[in-house]
């Protein structure tokens, strides 16, 4: 029973401080000794990069939203990677060559990291920022992005994700809850140095460093952690603002949650030198508490489970 007990404690202990004490000490750690990002009106030049395989539904208001977005045309490049397409998504972007689209077919199908990886390589852009096939960016969205990169110590940039229903109007209750929940994080993370999570829809990063991934990486998250890596800060701007419709049933959104979990602890342990406290201080404690234990999060909960029916059933028990 004792040891059941004192299981039972640590557990507890371990799932409220993933996502409640980690939060409140990330709050007023930030307010104690937080550094804000220097921004300013620039306008650098800026390759935006969009992978797509069979999508022949969204690609087309995806490319006018790019067109569209208050930026100055000279300065902006669009580049849609086709990664293996077989539906009419080359066709529709071909429609948009006369307007400077670039269309660049990857073939075989290799996933988006190798799209990204082969893209950059036609960057011309100073910037390059990352855009889903779906993602609808708010007009000024790209303005707030690279504002930030008039601090020399910002290397990579998220902007702000609002899930919407099919009727483009935002997602309520749950959906809207955990974003609120991972935003607030991100703002304080900033605050700090450099968040951990980002929204891989709506990114930017200085092409200068921008290294290529193994195909079998997570784009979206070992991108920010080879940035850190070269001691430039990812930070958070919630004025730049992403729209992207939502999974339509829950047992898709599980697994997608599910690959994403598997392949970011494949890339941590590709990274596992940023875990490590001499190197990279705050920084692998943001690590470990927002990614790593939350990940783990599960065996706390099954330890919970366990060691309070071995408390409910042998109550006497010396064990």
């Amino acid at each position: 029973m004792i040891i059941a007990g004192i299981f039972f404690l640590i557990s507890v202990f371990m799932i409220f401080y993933i996502y409640l004490g980690y939060p409140l000490l990330v709050y007023v750690w930030a307010h104690l000794n937080g550094k804000s990002v220097k921004k300013g009106q620039i306008f650098p030049s800026v390759s935006i990069l969009i992978s797509a395989y069979n999508e022949e539904e969204h690609i087309e208001n995806t490319i006018l939203n790019k067109l569209q977005l208050d930026y100055p045309k000279e300065n902006l490049q669009i580049i849609v990677i086709s990664d293996g397409s077989t539906d009419k998504t080359d066709e529709i972007v071909k429609r948009y060559e006369s307007e400077g689209v670039q269309l660049i077919r990857q073939s075989p199908r290799a996933g988006k990291t190798s799209a990204l990886n082969l893209a950059a390589q036609h960057a011309r852009g100073d910037v390059l920022v990352f855009s889903d096939a779906n993602s609808i960016y708010a007009s000024d969205a790209l303005r707030h992005l690279v504002a930030n990169f008039s601090d020399p110590s910002v290397g990579y940039v998220t902007g702000k994700m609002i899930y919407t229903k099919a009727d483009g109007s935002a997602m309520g209750d749950g959906c809207s809850a955990y974003m609120k929940y991972e935003n607030f994080l991100r703002y304080y993370e900033s605050l700090l140095g450099s968040i951990v999570g980002v929204d891989g829809g709506i990114d930017a990063c200085r092409k200068e460093l921008y290294q290529p991934m193994n195909p079998d990486q997570l784009p979206d998250f070992v991108l920010p952690l080879k940035v850190v890596a070269q001691s430039y800060r990812v930070v958070y701007e919630d004025k730049a603002v992403l729209k992207e419709p939502s999974l339509s049933a829950s047992i898709d959104e599980y697994h997608m949650r599910v690959r994403v979990a598997l392949r970011a602890l494949w890339a941590l342990n590709d990274m596992k030198d940023l875990l490590s406290f001499a190197r990279t201080g705050i920084f692998a404690w943001q690590l470990w508490s927002h990614k790593v234990l939350r990940y783990l999060g599960f065996c706390f909960l099954f330890v919970v489970y366990i060691s309070n029916l071995i408390l409910l059933l042998f109550p006497f028990s010396p064990f």
